[in-house]
């Protein structure tokens, strides 16, 4: 028995939203402010340890759906087929060996194939509550109104400019009049409900029609489902007076105590208590022994009144709380406490020790006549809280089993149970460690609402594409290298070495220029790989990232070559865009994005905005150039330089060094990496730069650092890198990403 699924609708930013949810562990990412708490918030609030469906906010109803019920209440014939609210919808899979017992109170189809139950949480308003609002705000519509129209007839005296602007305040006043309502009095209108729904196998949903009311019917539910949470909040400090892990030490012993009363341990603690009780007895008898005595001459009404003696009572759950530090071994003659040890080491204990006490809560140890729920859900949010990579690394990769091994029974030294695991991160490096499989990705779309999307599903799409290989290769990229992609506001595609290592200069040198939306401030990940950004597009359009690909235009002509036996065969050879043989590109990319094409003419004049990308839905699913895409392919296109001479370069370093040839003349440059026979050639002008750059670059990276070593600042304006330009392709589309 598992949840299959999770629907949310109308609960902040969360309008329609899906969860599939994987039988032992969920592992949901996303960026920030995408959806992830507001999940945590709507379980907890419908199901959790101390559900209360009554404590929502107006800010929890979805922005649309403000504006959705605006329209209902405002209209005089608007109707609502069934309840209108904020909802959570837990669809529940049982197979045929599950034991029923529970569950069976709410299956509402007996169909032996039909193996779902629906139960729906809500909190909504019914038709009858809609009138009775639309009756109670037109009232307090007109007297608001009539307030506000007062105030402007006093405004007659005022200027014309002011009296614009109060109309202006006195308007958005009246516009705003139901959402003012609505936060002051939607308790009184919105009531929370609980019923299972029928599920509908034919339509594969629910059938809101046919339900029944599990409150009306005295159905309780947390014999099927017990949700527990480890949050993000977990108040670990390093501070001198801290002491949550000994906090947690007392928590644990609580629950164990009642369980192992008879265990060996257990019962040489409380033996070990009352003999340091007959000890201390002893002790406060000569510690008290004054205050004792002066208490004795008051004397009372019958003899032995006054008469006082102060004995030891150890606690052992108190003693515990207060009185027992976690200490470290920092090395074989001395232990350092809790408060001593970093953040990170803190909050990873603190989640295994609260792992633990919620495993007794789940197997109900402490309730010998009470069986585990049917189904027991454990949210952990936000794990990686002050630890470093490795850590974090360490965590995801041990955690799953410690939790299956729990459920299990812990190798049958404790009682077995259902358990499944939502863990929220923002870590890249928990997300490169993790099972794909188990990925749930939170996305925006659009304002006012957030998506979940299954890795696995992309997997799907490659292989159906036949695009097998390419998937292997990205998970393996995404788990060694790039990850943080999954997280990123946008993502640059680059080609190789020289572009990795100048781009950063390059974004600076930009964002010196145009100041607003530096790209340096923006959550944008740089990733190179080489001509195979294609590879990535089916991730691209995934995750939604606006991308900008930095690639070359790759140009070649085809020829004729005899091969060692005097054969002649057709070859295609790389050549300059400005060979009158040049005919064609050999760049993949651009090819692919393209649709298949090859002609270096069709690139050489394409327009800027023809550059911009969208992908169909259907029926091909490429890539069409549209305005509105999120998706700029650049390369290098012609461009004049100081000495006035046009020129097409094919690819970044000749790009560079035409735009750029004054920096390798400089009094003080060092350009060891060069061929010095082509630099000085280059410099007296007795070969063109797609000669030089071929013949003269040995290594690209040297290069690089070489053109950042030489690199000089503006000794007035204070500008960086002010020795050398930007290519335009390169400046275009950085500042085509900067603004998007």
């Amino acid at each position: 028995m598992k949840i299959s699924k999770i629907k949310v609708s109308n609960f902040r930013l969360l309008k329609q939203f899906e969860l599939d949810c994987e039988k032992d562990l969920s592992l949901v990412i996303g960026k920030n402010n995408c959806g992830k708490t507001s999940l945590l918030s709507i379980l907890d609030k419908f199901i959790g340890s101390k559900p209360n469906a009554t404590e929502f906010s107006f800010d929890d109803f979805n922005i649309e759906f403000q504006k959705e019920l605006k329209t209902k209440v405002e209209s005089s014939f608007e109707t609502l087929d069934y309840l209108f609210g904020i909802s959570l919808t837990i669809f529940i899979q049982y197979q045929e060996d599950d034991d029923l017992i529970n569950l069976s109170k709410i299956i509402m189809d007996l169909d032996p194939d039909n193996k779902t139950v629906v139960l729906k949480f809500e909190y909504g308003i019914t038709q009858n509550e809609l009138i009775r609002m639309r009756i109670a705000f037109n009232d307090y519509r007109a007297e608001q109104t009539a307030k506000i129209e007062e105030k402007l007839r006093a405004t007659n005296a005022a200027t014309p400019e002011a009296k614009k602007l109060i109309e202006e305040r006195v308007k958005a006043k009246k516009n705003g009049l139901f959402y003012e309502y609505l936060k002051a009095n939607q308790k009184l209108f919105f009531k929370p409900s609980k019923k299972t729904v029928l599920f509908d196998m034919a339509t594969g949903q629910e059938d809101h029609s046919k339900f029944t009311d599990l409150i009306a019917n005295g159905i309780q539910i947390d014999k099927i489902i017990n949700f527990r949470v480890i949050p993000a909040r977990r108040d670990v400090s390093n501070k001198d007076t801290d002491k949550t892990l000994s906090i947690l030490s007392s928590k644990y012993y609580e629950k164990r105590e009642g369980i192992e009363k008879e265990s060996p341990p257990i019962k040489a603690f409380k033996d070990t208590l009352r003999s340091t009780d007959d000890d201390l007895n002893v002790v406060y008898e000569g510690l008290f022994q004054k205050v004792v005595e002066k208490v004795g001459l008051f004397g009372g009404i019958k003899e032995g009144d006054s008469i006082i003696k102060i004995i030891s009572s150890l606690q052992q759950r108190e003693l515990l709380k207060g009185n027992t530090t976690v200490m470290y071994d920092h090395n074989d003659e001395h232990s350092l406490p809790e408060n001593y040890n970093g953040l990170g080491y803190m909050n990873l204990i603190g989640i295994i020790f609260e792992i633990e006490v919620l495993m007794t809560d789940f197997r109900k140890e402490n309730k010998e006549t009470e069986n585990p729920s049917d189904i027991n859900i454990l949210f952990i949010e936000e794990p990686e809280a002050h630890t470093h990579p490795q850590m974090q690394y360490v965590f995801i990769k041990n955690i799953k089993d410690i939790l299956i091994g729990a459920s299990n029974g812990d190798n049958g030294t404790a009682r077995p149970f259902n358990l499944q695991t939502i863990i929220t991160t923002h870590s890249s490096h928990i997300t490169a460690e993790s099972d794909f499989d188990e990925i749930k990705y939170f996305a925006k779309k659009g304002e006012n609402n957030v998506i979940a999307k299954n890795l696995k599903d992309l997997e799907k799409e490659y292989i159906t594409s036949g695009e097998r290989e390419n998937y292997k290769f990205l998970k393996q990229y995404l788990t060694l290298h790039r990850a943080e992609l999954f997280f990123a506001d946008k993502a640059i595609f680059i080609e190789g070495d020289t572009e990795r290592i100048l781009l950063p200069a390059i974004m600076k040198k930009i964002d010196q220029e145009h100041k607003e939306n530096p790209l340096l401030s923006q959550n944008i990940s740089i990733v190179e790989v080489g001509s195979y950004s294609h590879i990535f597009e089916k991730f691209i359009e995934f995750i939604g990232i606006r991308s900008l690909v930095i690639t070359d235009i790759d140009s070649a002509k085809a020829i004729k070559e005899k091969d060692d036996d005097g054969v002649e065969k057709d070859k295609i050879k790389k050549c300059p865009v400005s060979d009158t043989e040049a005919s064609l590109t050999t760049n993949a990319a651009l090819k692919f994005f393209h649709g298949d094409k090859d002609d270096l003419n069709y690139y050489i004049t394409l327009k800027p905005d023809y550059k911009i990308l969208r992908k169909r839905r259907k029926p091909e699913k490429n890539w069409v150039s549209n305005r509105k895409g999120k998706l700029l392919l650049v390369y290098q296109v012609e461009e004049t330089n100081s000495d006035g001479e046009a020129y097409h370069a094919r690819s970044f370093e000749d790009a560079f060094f035409h735009l750029n040839r004054a920096i390798l003349n400089q009094t003080d440059a060092s350009f060891d990496s060069l061929t010095q026979k082509y630099l000085k050639k280059f410099l007296k002008k007795e070969i063109d730069v797609y000669e030089f750059c071929e013949d003269a670059i040995g290594s690209k990276p040297s290069l690089a650092m070489e053109i950042l070593l030489n690199s000089k600042s503006n000794k007035v304006t204070g500008e960086q890198f002010a020795n050398w330009q930007i290519p335009t392709y390169i400046k275009d589309g950085m500042i085509w990403l900067k603004k998007n």
